[in-house]
């Protein structure tokens, strides 16, 4: 076995050790392909790790997150032999699994296992967009390979045969996987789990396949690599077969090895079995200049400099606009533009759907955004996130519109990828009720703090005669309990375009958009209430005298919180109405300004079609909600919506309630 293989398996056997936990067995079983893939393949400069057109590299078996640590610090990343002592320790730069935005080099989070593939795949899609827009004339500024390392557990999962099916109907043929087949998981031997035909199941997905490599023969993995990046039309998995642990002394190929430290004395016996005459943590200088990047890295950047240099000469315009779309800039002017087109949607006051609304907002929004990727879970015509100038990807062709079929949990994961790649601006839709299908994706786009935008039709009961399975009642409260997500759920086309410019403009978190299927009446606003929807609450109708209680509401439940106003005032009770679109963003607002709006001194209810819980932090204890603890039914929405008590007698009884007026 070559030394440079077994710097990897010390330096994370010795890591794991210090730690007292990790999982040594993998980064072992992986290290010759990291040697061959890292030192003749893997372009990419540890002084730049952003520099633009550097492979991606995704470990989607995160676990093993020790044999990324270690290829970062011997290869000359800002990971030192500290870092790796610290493994696993608070706030270091290497924590258990990795974590983008922790580490230089980190591509994305990965651990949940499956979906460090799909991001891949996210990743090589954002390639192949930007390749197909940018590369002109022999001047190939978008140029590069996505590689993954993946084992056995995330090809298990079911988002990697959504991701990795989609892969190969587009033709991702700079995506390259190497499957660390080493037939084990932490419960032993999968033989009595997972026993599908991988070559077979890729071969069928379109993939190119090289099956039964020497996963520790470094010529075999050389000749592996080469095939696959001569498979220009395809993507490729090479199926590396290893021996988890390998070059442990006795416990090489044992499951023992996967998720525990090796031990004092197997760390010792190894270190004799395979000639490592080196005490933990250290490398010798050799190793180190055999692994070393930094010169080839700023050689391959300098190369591409130059020719970037020659595409701005012929082609300025584009170039401006590729590197601004890669430093993640919005276009010059684009709040004026914003609130041009805001003021157009309040002059044509149509009473439309939100998710129409959302469309129309998709369509000028585009006009100044060519880096939107739109999509949906093969619900395009009743998620309506197509628009005028979207053009279909395909195996064949780049475009800014991705038909990701029934698969919502792949869709989620795919979009952190071309979100995390840079130059796109990724947003996808499905049904509001199977963001249940895309939580773990969503709760990873807010932990890495990206910004992709989610987009969720059909909102709640309203939805009417396909029923409970498929009315949301608890999901949009749940999406708020989300830490870094922002939830919006607007009442009209002006909160929709809103809220859609407020999670393009959103730098360091995902947003979930939320929108009806019924149509939804224009509210007319003053130019401060306008300007006040992006605080997330506002008051949209104040009261006709002095206010004795506020009705709180979002989306089509704004107009019914109106309409109890107006009939309160007709008994000589008036109550300020509040419309709170997103109470992810108006918990951020100052003390002052929430005060403002829901005075201390006032009951409140608040009115959503959804479950109660979440909304008893606005309206106290003495406070009532008008909402849904319960499943829905299957009938036409307005039926629904009177069924449930979502309607005007009983807000206007429900706000009799708390002011102890009969």
């Amino acid at each position: 076995m070559s030394q440079l293989a077994n710097a990897i398996r010390f330096l994370s056997a010795d890591a794991v050790q210090k730690a007292n936990s990790g999982h040594p067995g993998a980064p072992m079983g992986m290290a010759e392909m990291a040697e061959v893939l890292w030192t003749q393949y893997l372009n990419h400069n540890p002084a730049n790790p952003k520099f633009y057109n550097r492979d991606r590299f995704v470990l989607s078996n995160g676990h093993a997150s020790m044999i990324l640590y270690s290829l970062l610090h011997l290869t000359g990343y800002d990971v030192s032999i500290e870092d790796l002592k610290n493994f696993r320790q608070l706030h270091s730069k290497t924590p258990g699994h990795p974590e983008y935005g922790y580490t230089d080099g980190v591509e994305t989070t990965t651990g949940p296992l499956g979906q460090g593939i799909a991001n891949a795949v996210g990743m090589a899609l954002a390639e192949k967009i930007l390749a197909s827009e940018f590369n002109k004339d022999g001047l190939k500024i978008v140029d590069h390979y996505t590689y993954v390392f993946l084992g056995d557990g995330c090809l298990m999962e079911g988002v990697s045969h959504e991701a990795c099916s989609l892969a190969g109907t587009l033709g991702l043929g700079k995506l390259i996987v190497l499957y660390d087949d080493n037939n084990i998981s932490i419960d032993g031997k999968v033989d009595g789990w997972f026993t599908e035909d991988i070559p077979q199941r890729f071969a069928s997905y379109g993939w190119h396949v090289v099956p039964n490599v020497n996963g520790h023969d470094t010529a075999a993995i050389q000749t592996a690599i080469d095939a696959a990046r001569a498979q220009t039309d395809k993507p490729s998995i090479i199926c590396c077969k290893t021996l988890i642990g390998k070059g442990a002394a006795t416990k090489e190929g044992s499951h023992k090895t996967h998720g525990a430290p090796l031990g004092a004395e197997e760390i010792e016996a190894t270190r004799k079995h395979l000639g490592w005459a080196y005490a933990a943590f250290e490398v010798p200088q050799e190793i180190y200049e055999g692994w070393d990047a930094k010169e080839k890295g700023a050689q391959l950047e300098n190369e591409w400099n130059k020719l970037f240099a020659e595409y701005q000469s012929r082609f300025p315009e584009e170039a401006a606009e590729f590197v601004r779309r890669m430093e993640k800039e919005l276009p010059k002017d684009f709040n004026a533009y914003v609130q041009t087109a805001l003021k157009e949607v309040c002059d044509k006051a149509e009473t439309i759907a939100t998710r129409k609304a959302s469309q129309n907002s998709i369509e000028t929004l585009a006009k100044v955004l060519p880096e939107f990727v739109g999509g949906s879970a093969d619900l395009t015509p009743s998620n309506l996130t197509d628009w005028s100038h979207s053009k279909a990807v395909t195996a064949q062709n780049g475009g800014n519109y991705v038909h990701y079929g029934v698969r919502e949990f792949g869709m989620a994961a795919i979009m952190n990828g071309m979100a995390l790649h840079g130059g796109v601006k990724p947003f996808g839709a499905t049904f509001l009720m199977f963001s249940e299908y895309q939580r773990n994706a969503l709760r990873m786009a807010a932990l890495m703090k990206i910004n992709p935008v989610f987009v969720f039709t059909h909102d709640s009961i309203g939805l009417g005669e396909d029923g409970p399975t498929h009315q949301p009642v608890e999901q949009t409260a749940t999406l708020r309990l989300i830490p870094n997500m922002d939830v919006w759920r607007p009442c009209d086309t002006a909160e929709s375009l809103v809220a859609w410019a407020e999670a393009v403009k959103a730098a360091d978190h995902p947003s979930s958009l939320i929108f009806s299927r019924q149509n939804l009446k224009f509210l007319q606003r003053s130019d401060e209430q306008l300007n006040n929807i992006q605080r997330g609450g506002y008051v949209i109708s104040e009261a006709q005298g002095e206010a004795k209680a506020v009705i709180i509401s979002t989306g089509s439940e704004v107009e019914l919180a109106l309409n109890a106003q107006a009939a309160l005032a007709e008994e000589g009770i008036a109550v300020r109405v509040v419309s709170m679109p997103s109470t992810n963003v108006f918990d951020r607002q100052d003390a002052a300004y929430q005060a403002g709006v829901l005075p201390a001194n006032l009951p409140r209810v608040a009115v959503e079609a959804g479950v109660t819980d979440g909304w008893y932090k606005y309206v106290g204890l003495n406070g009532k909600v008008v909402g849904l603890d319960r499943f829905g039914e299957s009938a036409p929405a307005k039926l629904l919506f009177k069924e449930f008590g979502f309607t005007t007698d009983n807000v206007v009884a429900t706000v009799k309630s708390v002011l102890s007026v009969k």
